[in-house]
């Protein structure tokens, strides 16, 4: 796995999510077709842990988080910048999603949650906010930002 197949596979997903709003719908949507079991979800948890061992994943840290933003927004991307963190039982950075965001949580402790979710897609919708959250152990998540559209809040 190379960063380039890592953004072919990225694209191919994202080519799905083009023009679709970020809300509930799409949420169960991703997580019916392209959920834990499918292929979708394990080619892209294998290519980010190849990613984090390699080091062209989450070559950043900062206050126990380790992040990068590996692709920013393009048109092979459907406009989507594409950011991977590596976190164990820690809370992020308080920040909003003016365009919203989408989340594929990778659980690499079976008991891991992202804001409370196991392993699949969580989609948070224009205008939300939050401070990621992962416990019960660590995970990998993968952030889908729409024009890379974040807001790094004080909270």
């Amino acid at each position: 796995m190379s960063p380039t197949e890592f953004r072919e596979q990225i694209a191919q997903l994202t080519a799905q999510l083009d023009g679709r709003p970020l809300d509930a719908g799409l949420d169960a949507w991703l997580n019916a077709e392209h959920g834990v079991a499918s292929a979708t979800f394990q080619q892209l948890k294998q290519a980010c842990m190849t990613g984090v061992a390699e080091g062209w994943l989450c070559e950043r840290e900062g206050g126990g988080i380790r992040y990068g933003r590996i692709f920013k927004p393009a048109d092979d991307l459907h406009g989507f910048s594409v950011d991977v963190v590596d976190m164990k039982d820690i809370a992020g950075p308080h920040h909003a999603h003016p365009q919203g965001e989408i989340d594929l949580i990778m659980p690499l402790d079976e008991e891991a949650r992202f804001d409370g979710r196991p392993a699949g897609w969580l989609v948070c919708p224009p205008g939300s906010a939050h401070r990621p959250t992962v416990s019960g152990g660590r995970a990998l998540v993968l952030y889908l930002l729409p024009q890379g559209s974040i807001e790094f809040t004080r909270h």
